[in-house]
């Protein structure tokens, strides 16, 4: 129409019509929830699943639950640049449908694994596969405007959080009610149900990236001038730390609580599920809220607000003396969490050219998965060998390493101002 202002998309094309961008955003908001609702379940119960399967100790238990969460995580560390890169070539929709499907075949057969070994192998299958989450991201910043980066990126994070806050509730709920086996059984059945929400209503106008000349090493050191730039370094090393912490403290949460107030599995299993659902809900909202107002005074002042925050709610987890202490505490330190993911994630796309940005996703997914795959190790092991205290005081020295430098980073103005578009390489 004569006069009408042709607006664009992240990428620099035309802009589909508003309903469209939100269209997919709101279909794979739902679908993401579902999945995360799915892929939580297990966070309440997975130590207890282990001590059946295996006739395990406590801290038998505890280690197992660990070489579980990072097998996964190390698996996704080679996979996740390699999705990443086709998503480029290939439409960033079929890597969302990739995921959520190889999920539900993996969950499925979780509930019938009859040995520690089983689920550590379906668990690297699984890390091999999936990557929902920077799937979807990478599918949303592809079609959001510019100017609703934030808010768009925020929603997908607070799916993330929405379900990790369902999630675990309803699944120490379900493991008391009908069992381990069936409550795998029926997250496999959500995952198959995200896959078809995205089948059906998410649309995708892909056009895929022109090689160009470069091939071998001039490609790859063409990509290392992103990769390395101040940036990209600091919001790598963020990623690792915060996930690091994260789920350091995941497998022997349900541990700490069942020593902290004598309960049963039963009882320590539910718990387990209110504080890790308490953690999800604070961060969705916080994701939300703080996504959008990033869009408007800058997501780097955010990211800083929430790193000091983490540490501050985080730090008293080695010192708590009830089982509600706990639950208070991490519903706190989600609320801090919760706004630092969609801030990192702006930043990266503000710092990043859109034909590079599933690729620049998978890298992120990798290099965080690589905190992912510690973190369990470590926590799980300082708890079987000195103690549930000392591994979240340790975890919490983690966390304030990222804070300081990242502190570093703001106040030398290494940070992008993501508020003026795409930066250059050179930054």
């Amino acid at each position: 129409m004569p006069g009408r202002r042709l607006q664009t998309d992240a990428t620099g094309q035309p802009a589909a019509e508003p309903i469209s961008w939100k269209r997919n955003l709101y279909a794979l908001w739902i679908a993401q929830t579902l999945v995360l609702t799915a892929f939580s379940f297990r966070d309440a119960f997975l130590p207890f699943y282990m001590e059946k399967l295996g006739d395990l100790s406590t801290n038998q238990a505890a280690l197992w639950a660990g070489i579980f969460m990072s097998g996964g995580s190390l698996v996704m560390v080679v996979a996740a640049p390699f999705w990443g890169t086709l998503a480029d070539r290939r439409g960033r929709k079929p890597m969302v449908l990739r995921s959520m499907w190889a999920a539900m075949i993996t969950a499925f057969l979780m509930a019938f694994a009859v040995s520690p070994w089983q689920m550590v192998a379906l668990r690297m299958v699984e890390g091999a596969f999936t990557g929902t989450v920077a799937a979807c991201a990478a599918l949303v910043a592809s079609t959001a405007p510019k100017e609703r980066m934030g808010y768009a990126l925020g929603m997908i994070q607070t799916a993330v959080f929405v379900g990790a806050s369902i999630g675990p509730f309803v699944g120490g709920l379900l493991a008391d009610a009908v069992g381990y086996r069936a409550t795998f059984i029926a997250s496999a059945a959500l995952f198959a149900a995200g896959g078809v929400i995205v089948f059906a209503f998410v649309r995708e106008n892909f056009v895929p990236v022109e090689r160009g000349p470069e091939r071998g090493l001039a490609a790859l050191t063409s990509a290392r001038v992103w990769l390395l730039t101040p940036t990209l370094l600091a919001m790598t090393f963020i990623l690792v730390l915060t996930r690091f912490t994260q789920m350091g403290g995941r497998p022997i949460i349900p541990l700490y609580v069942e020593e902290l107030g004598t309960y049963t599995d039963a009882r320590a299993a539910s718990l387990a599920g209110l504080s890790f659902g308490l953690m999800g809900l604070t961060s969705a909202v916080s994701a939300l809220l703080l996504g959008r107002r990033g869009d408007r005074v800058g997501h780097q002042r955010i990211l800083v607000a929430c790193l000091i925050g983490s540490v501050v709610f985080y730090i008293p987890m080695a010192a708590v003396m009830s089982a509600w202490q706990v639950i208070l505490l991490q519903g706190l330190f989600g609320f801090a969490v919760g706004g630092l993911m969609p801030a990192a994630n702006a930043i990266i796309v503000a710092s990043t050219p859109p034909e590079r940005r599933g690729a620049i996703f998978g890298f992120t997914a990798s290099v965080g998965s690589l905190g992912a795959f510690a973190g369990p190790l470590v926590g799980a092991a300082l708890a079987a060998t000195f103690g549930f205290r000392v591994a979240f005081a340790f975890l919490s020295l983690i966390l304030l390493v990222a804070v300081v430098v990242i502190l570093w980073f703001y106040l030398r103005g290494r940070l992008e101002q993501t508020r003026s578009g795409v930066a250059s390489p050179g930054s």
